[in-house]
């Protein structure tokens, strides 16, 4: 019987933090492709686009005017996932098989800056610090109201990730539910916190600060690395080495940090393909419902769909529709590839 080797031979990988496990198939990722390419779409946008509904003095689709903003600016979504209005039904639906009720929530968009241009890679740093604080506001603002239980912040960047606009900016809903994401996570940090007395997360990081080979960027405060588990083929996760649960915790240092390490990972990420690379990627903290969560450790994690070139992308297909996320290319060898990538961006 042949010795398992984790680098080469097909096994799963279990996450912690969602209670769900992965296949990795190490020996396919020298498979010849034959498959799907994307475009590669590298326009040079100018500075300011005169039908952009995101751009400075603009006019969005509902009629309002966009004021002449120089930092990050905020308005409500003018195509709402989510709606305010506190919806009554007489007949909440909680038989076997037709389960429904009512959903309460704000989405909002943030325009992390005036120029059309820009994305945080190429963004300063003072000015993902800013971005920063707009969150750290929404935040507390949307968590302060009373129905709001859950704040998701995220961006969808680029328009094979569904980006309708490339104006750099993400989005905000905040609703009144825990998002089952959230909630799978919530169990299972939880869990772990009434074990251990102590974060998932941070003994996690410990453990990956050992050994290294998953780590991509570290500074002071923070650590971006390709989790064991991860799906994408180069996921990263950014994590607090201090334990608290929420943005707003971040002292000045940290969130000066915070803005460095978001700019060099998605630094690497343009400079894997020389491409402005997509990407969804969100923040995971504390529920604003009102309780204490000393379980949840802040995060963020980024999903890029690219897998071997700027225009050949991963697919969640068949077997993982049907059965469970598979991956190909190890998250180890990931992670050796996005840690050897220079800091500067392949336009400087």
């Amino acid at each position: 019987m042949k010795n398992f080797d984790i680098h080469t031979d097909p096994h799963r990988r279990y996450n912690p933090l969602t209670d769900e496990w992965v296949l990795v198939s190490p020996h396919r990722s020298k498979r010849p492709w034959q498959g799907q390419t994307e475009a590669v779409v590298n326009i040079d946008l100018p500075a300011y686009d005169p039908e952009c509904y995101l751009c400075p003095g603009n006019i969005r689709a509902n009629g309002m005017q966009n004021p002449d903003y120089e930092n990050a600016f905020v308005f409500e979504n003018d195509f709402a996932a989510l709606k305010q209005e506190d919806i009554y039904s007489e007949e909440e639906k909680t038989t076997t098989f037709f389960k429904s009720k009512p959903e309460r929530g704000i989405s909002r968009v943030v325009c992390f800056s005036p120029n059309h241009n820009l994305t945080l890679p190429e963004m300063t740093i003072p000015a993902i610090e800013n971005v920063i604080h707009t969150w750290q506001k929404e935040y507390t603002d949307l968590g302060n109201i009373d129905y709001i239980n859950h704040v998701q912040i995220f961006e969808n960047k680029g328009a094979i990730m569904g980006c309708s606009n490339p104006h750099p900016h993400g989005q905000i809903w905040a609703q009144s539910s825990l998002p089952t994401q959230i909630e799978k996570t919530q169990k299972s940090l939880k869990a772990y916190f009434d074990k251990n007395n102590s974060s998932l997360l941070k003994d996690y990081l410990a453990e990956e600060l050992k050994t290294g080979e998953r780590i991509v960027i570290e500074n002071e405060h923070f650590v971006a690395l390709v989790p064991f588990w991860a799906i994408w083929p180069y996921e990263t996760m950014i994590v607090s080495k201090r334990h608290f649960g929420k943005i707003t915790d971040f002292t000045a240092e940290e969130t000066t940090a915070f803005a460095e390490i978001l700019k060099q990972i998605t630094i690497r990420y343009d400079n894997l393909f020389n491409t402005s690379f997509p990407y969804s990627s969100g923040i995971h903290q504390s529920p604003t419902d009102g309780n204490l969560h000393p379980e949840w450790h802040f995060h963020m994690h980024f999903y890029p769909p690219l897998l071997r070139s700027a225009t050949v992308k991963k697919f969640m297909v068949g077997y993982e529709m049907m059965a469970e996320s598979q991956r190909d290319i190890t998250p180890e060898s990931s992670a050796a590839v996005l840690r050897e990538l220079s800091d500067v961006h392949y336009k400087s």
